[in-house]
């Protein structure tokens, strides 16, 4: 079924109030969620309230936090978190990147003592929208992805995500795991009971894992066996993604302080996920006269549009074009939510003791 954008924004700030949450922040966080929605990141998106409540619960989550900067110079700022979710930490650190590099033709921010932050590329594109260019990495707080011939989990999908404004065209908006496929696209699975792709998943004898739900359980619970690098195997060249996984984890984490996920107690309530994020603004006018940069990303992105397809019913793409023509779609006819996503959020919205008007 499609819902409506602002019947599940609603929903989403009314729980997050409920659980603590100032008004303006849960906003944030409620535009970030929807948004992604509306995008076609149903892995990153309203979904992710089941994921919240249960930190929530266990007191991982200070919802009263406020990021605040603890150390700043012209383009560079260190910001804390607070334990807090990490979306109004991320609006207000890519805000900040993207002033600074106004004035300063760059602007980088690091944030520390976070949590989970929604999609990357929603910030990312925070840059292009305000005709720069923009970076950005995470860690993440969960140890799942395999190092290239291992089957022991021990970094996280550690996304990186980059966005370059056109003016013609939707804005190049590149976002990606580098594991093979976020963790949470395999929940998505798990809700809409359907098999895995081979090579996303391995069990501990270092073999695929086609049933989704196995696969969960394994993410979330086992010590071996998990996701696979970008790439799937040594054949496929996953040791380029195990590469990434790195570098997004040196700015995003190492970079700030914040923790390496394999030496956090996965299972305890009382450890902080303490994850770091990276933002990076850069101004194509330090460069080159004002609006040639996007003159030209235009015309290499026609050039790719225009590139033969082997199939014509399925012309080429750039990255940020599934986004702009979901965002589109679902903004018409709604966000289509499926009926075991459903159940959960009124489960989460009934505990929360808030209205739920989806169904």
């Amino acid at each position: 079924m499609g819902v409506p954008a602002d019947r599940i924004r609603t929903l989403a700030r009314d729980v997050l109030t409920a659980w603590g949450m100032a008004d303006d922040l849960a906003a944030t966080t409620a535009d970030v969620l929807v948004d992604t929605d509306l995008a076609g990141i149903d892995s990153h998106g309203v979904s992710l309230l089941m994921t919240y409540e249960r930190f929530h619960e266990q007191g991982r989550l200070d919802l009263t936090a406020r990021p605040v900067v603890v150390r700043e110079n012209a383009a560079t700022a260190l910001v804390d978190a607070g334990r807090g979710l990490g979306h109004p930490a991320g609006e207000f650190a890519m805000r900040l990147a993207v002033d600074k590099a106004r004035e300063h033709a760059v602007g980088v921010v690091s944030v520390a003592r976070s949590h989970h932050f929604g999609a990357a590329g929603y910030y990312a594109e925070m840059a292009a929208h305000r005709g720069l260019i923009g970076m950005v990495t995470s860690s993440a707080n969960l140890s799942c992805g395999v190092p290239t011939g291992a089957v022991v989990p021990m970094l996280a999908t550690n996304p990186i995500a980059f966005a370059a404004p056109a003016r013609r065209n939707p804005h190049f908006l590149l976002d990606m795991a580098t594991t093979t496929v976020a963790a949470n696209k395999v929940k998505v699975y798990d809700y809409e009971d359907r098999p895995l792709p081979p090579g996303w998943v391995l069990d501990a004898a270092g073999e695929p894992v086609r049933d989704a739900a196995e696969a969960q359980r394994i993410i979330k619970e086992d010590d071996v066996g998990g996701l696979t690098p970008l790439g799937g195997t040594p054949e496929m060249s996953s040791h380029k993604g195990y590469g990434l996984s790195m570098m997004a984890h040196v700015l995003g984490a190492t970079l700030c302080g914040g923790v390496f996920p394999a030496l956090r107690e996965r299972d305890d309530p009382a450890s902080p996920h303490d994850i770091g994020h990276f933002f990076l603004a850069l101004d194509p006018a330090a460069f080159r006269t004002a609006g040639s940069f996007a003159d030209d990303l235009d015309d290499a992105i026609d050039l790719l549009h225009d590139t033969p397809p082997v199939d014509p019913d399925h012309p080429v793409l750039v990255a940020g074009d599934p986004q702009a023509r979901a965002r589109a779609e679902r903004t018409a006819t709604g966000v289509p939510l499926s009926a075991e996503a459903l159940h959960q959020l009124r489960g989460v919205a009934e505990r929360a003791g808030v209205a739920f008007d989806l169904a």
